[in-house]
């Protein structure tokens, strides 16, 4: 078993490693531009600087914040509604035409309009991240709901459990995986709606730091920004995983066999 989680973490470091192979030969062959593609120290010492001067955590911190309000809100509505769809063919009839239509729109399609509404702050940022991450956790709960086998809501019929009961006992139970992992995707979405909106139009967060730096051609700031944009997402990934696999602990069971 540990042999073959080190040759799982091996085989997915290969793609990295190649990665920085050909960073550092373009830029010690001097063949790119530094301006384009500064050189990996230069980069290392950038993170550091930025560390030191609290530019870097203050940037993040309100990014993370503007992610989880947007987040939990998206969460309410996308759990909630595809609940309420799931458990009603009517509702589901009502909303679903709409909701298709919407979530066809590109969230970056939004951000113009948003922004006229809301201004450059704290708000319109919550609101974008709302928009683009609702839809990934009402669709997967909508779904996990509707595959609820008949029988099992028949049998709650029979018993008399009420709506709650039904939906505590009966759906919960059967469609939480599903459910868990549209909140996964939302929070992929929310974080990567946030930084499309701080790069088109804020003055605070990791994405306005990221559009600032390429205003001044600091390629250098940028790379640093992606890196801690893509590691910082990874974490958060991880992290949902580990609290999910406490909720379904069933699934452990089923995958070992």
């Amino acid at each position: 078993m540990k042999v073959e989680k080190v040759k799982q973490i091996a085989m997915g470091m290969i793609i990295p490693a190649l990665i920085v192979l050909l960073w550092l030969g373009a830029t010690f062959s001097g063949s790119v531009p530094e301006s384009i593609l500064p050189g990996i120290p230069k980069v290392g010492k950038s993170f550091i600087n930025m560390i030191k001067a609290g530019q870097l955590g203050n940037d993040l911190f309100v990014s993370l914040m503007r992610v989880i309000k947007g987040y939990l809100v998206s969460v309410l509505l996308g759990v909630t509604l595809g609940t309420l769809m799931g458990m009603s063919p009517n509702l589901k009839r009502m909303f679903l035409p709409v909701i298709t239509v919407i979530r066809q729109i590109p969230i970056i399609a939004w951000i113009p309009l948003i922004i006229l509404w809301a201004g450059i702050g704290a708000a319109s940022k919550v609101i974008i991240i709302v928009i683009a991450a609702v839809f990934p956790i009402l669709v997967n709960t909508l779904s996990g709901i509707s595959e609820t086998s008949e029988r099992y809501v028949e049998v709650a019929k029979l018993y008399r459990l009420s709506k709650w009961q039904t939906f505590i006992k009966v759906y919960l139970p059967h469609a939480l995986p599903q459910i868990l992992v549209g909140l996964k995707l939302g929070l992929g979405v929310s974080w990567m709606a946030v930084v499309a909106a701080e790069l088109i139009a804020s003055t605070s967060g990791i994405g306005y730091r990221m559009s600032d730096a390429r205003s001044l051609m600091q390629s250098d700031v940028v790379i640093v920004c992606m890196i801690v944009i893509g590691a910082l997402g990874i974490i958060m990934d991880k992290g949902l995983s580990v609290i999910f696999s406490l909720f379904t602990p069933w699934q452990k069971v089923e995958a070992k066999k």
